[in-house]
């Protein structure tokens, strides 16, 4: 019989479990900037072809901070799983929640990479990523055909990305209020809580 993964020190546990968060902050942060905040307001740019360079130099940019998020989030995730989140020490309600966050990080990835590449294959389009856009979600009636489809992809993907982003959010909420829901032990026994 195999012998178990021995336990992380405490501090790297905690590292993974802040690095998890922040990866989750800078992939809804920035899923939530664009969208609301960058893509409305390139239109102040009166040149099309200006709009779609500055939108897809942001968002290559904004690729790295996405990349290291989205491999912060996994490897915290795993981490946690691999032994303060391993099933035999989770409620039946911890486990089921578990198990969909399991299934929200995977969809997560897939959705963000696709977005990503995707996006990419956009931005090459034109010269210096310049595909002229009406807005940062809408490609103008000058782009062609294939950049006006392409941009609906990025668009229907990078939905289903923020909405898969927001469910592993509530669910990651959802988990951590169970486990402060479970009592330690010495709550048992009302004598060791005043302690």
């Amino acid at each position: 019989m195999p012998s178990p993964i021995p336990a992380p020190p405490v501090i790297l546990s905690k590292v993974g479990r802040a690095a998890h968060d922040i990866g989750l902050a800078g992939l809804l942060g920035g899923n939530l900037f664009g969208r609301l905040a960058m893509h409305p307001s390139v239109t102040e740019i009166s040149d099309e072809a200006e709009r779609g360079k500055l939108v897809n130099a942001a968002w290559r940019r904004y690729g790295a901070v996405n990349s290291v998020s989205l491999a912060a989030v996994a490897a915290g995730w795993t981490g946690a799983r691999m032994r303060e989140s391993a099933n035999g020490k989770l409620s039946g309600d911890e486990r089921r929640l578990a198990y969909t966050k399991d299934a929200l990080v995977g969809l997560v990835a897939a959705t963000g990479l696709a977005t990503a590449a995707e996006g990419m294959r956009f931005a090459r389009m034109a010269p210096g990523g310049a595909v002229p856009l009406r807005d940062g979600d809408h490609a103008a009636p000058a782009a062609s055909e294939n950049a006006r489809r392409s941009k609906r992809r990025v668009n229907a993907l990078s939905t289903a990305n923020l909405l898969t982003e927001l469910a592993l959010v509530a669910v990651n909420s959802a988990l951590a209020q169970e486990g402060f829901r479970r009592p330690p032990a010495r709550r048992l026994i009302p004598r060791w809580g005043r302690l």
